[in-house]
């Protein structure tokens, strides 16, 4: 073989070789796909945020342990809101704008959330939030779907157990909040239907340290229950007024309080509060007949091993989130209007807040049938039978 014909087969093959490894390289480093979230992780709001922050990024590493989705690892961008609406804004604008993520989940509060609905819709991206409030997803917004149980569901399940005790006549206490707010709305439009008479409608900052006035209010109105709706710390502080001013009417909390952080903060005064939550605080009382059994304890389980303690019903709505975000960037890709529409076809998945189904009609998808009641005794959760 001639030198210059040598010369020329060698170059191709080297060519050929260093173009296969680079082509192999790039897909070796495709970009990551690019998640947001956005949680309360620090401020009064943290008791939600925080879990949900470990949970979402607990579930990012487990995919990406396992290779990601479809080759492709998973990146989770966090911003911290810190409960406040103004933040939460800002950080929405940072994580589209900025990060280009193809998706949001979060925020953690009500408030929060309906201040980034717009911005969400703008943009088309699609937003799972975390939050409770009923107007998050009612009406239906086209890019926005939830996890949290509607407070309406939760309103529900309290009215059926006072009905089971014959109690009528309720007090009702709530923070001036967008949770409050709207657990207030709830109480009321749910009330006639349960035959159900609001007879004391009092409210409380959610800074206040003190609700005794309220309180000494609802001791003369006669009702026969007292129902709370709020989020820490203002629920622990009503706890703790009430067993003070000696009253021995039944207190119902909402579920905005479902987790170890407010019997820490309400303290013995806990004892025999009762308020729905999702299954997972009492994973392990579940029959082994439940639907949801499989997934509850692994999440509990599974969080426990990474942080020491067990996974709360907070930390569930960004598990829930997550699953749902990466079952429909697997089956969908990662364009923003694909994953819309596929979240949108989400059928009966299992998940740790209840079975979810979301529809055209309905981007909350969950039924009354999501919440357990719960009782505290001793310090810890007891399932309601």
């Amino acid at each position: 073989m001639k030198r210059g014909l040598f010369s020329k087969v060698v170059f191709s093959f080297i060519f050929t070789m260093l173009f296969g490894l680079m082509a192999g390289t790039l897909v070796f480093a495709a970009p990551p796909v690019k998640i947001g979230a956005l949680f309360s992780v620090s401020g009064p709001a943290a008791f939600l945020g925080e879990p949900e922050r470990n949970t979402a990024q607990m579930v990012v590493d487990e995919i990406n342990k396992t290779g990601g989705i479809k080759g492709r690892k998973l990146e989770l961008v966090v911003i911290d809101t810190q409960g406040d609406p103004a933040k939460a804004v800002q950080g929405v604008n940072k994580l589209i704008k900025d990060n280009k993520v193809v998706a949001i989940i979060g925020p953690s509060t009500t408030g929060d959330s309906m201040a980034v609905i717009p911005v969400v819709e703008k943009a088309g991206i699609p937003l799972i939030s975390c939050a409770a409030g009923i107007k998050i997803t009612e009406p239906v917004k086209k890019w926005v779907f939830k996890t949290a149980q509607n407070d309406g569901l939760a309103v529900a399940k309290i009215y059926e157990y006072l009905n089971k005790q014959k109690i009528s006549k309720i007090a009702i206490l709530t923070v001036s909040d967008g949770f409050g707010s709207s657990g207030r709305e709830q109480l009321a439009a749910h009330a006639k239907a349960f035959g159900i008479d609001i007879i004391s409608n009092e409210t409380y900052g959610p800074k206040d340290t003190d609700m005794t006035a309220q309180l000494t209010k609802i001791r003369a109105g006669g009702a026969q229950a007292i129902i709370c709706w709020g989020t820490n710390p203002g629920p622990a502080v009503v706890a703790r007024n009430v067993k003070q001013l000696g009253i021995k009417l039944p207190l119902f909390m909402s579920h905005g309080v479902s987790s170890k952080k407010f019997i820490e903060l309400a303290g013995p005064a806990a004892e025999g509060i009762i308020l729905p939550s999702g299954r997972v605080i009492v994973a392990n009382q579940m029959p082994k007949t439940d639907y949801q059994k499989k997934a509850l304890l692994s999440y509990v389980n599974g969080y426990k091993k990474v942080y020491k303690v067990e996974g709360d019903h907070f930390g569930g709505h960004a598990w829930d989130a997550m699953m749902l975000l990466t079952n429909a960037i697997e089956k969908a890709g990662d364009n923003p209007s694909a994953i819309r529409d596929q979240l949108e076809k989400t059928a009966k998945f299992a998940g740790i807040g209840g079975t979810f189904s979301y529809s055209a009609q309905d981007h909350a998808g969950l039924t009354k049938d999501a919440f357990v009641l719960v009782e505290i005794k001793n310090q810890n959760w007891k399932l309601v039978k």
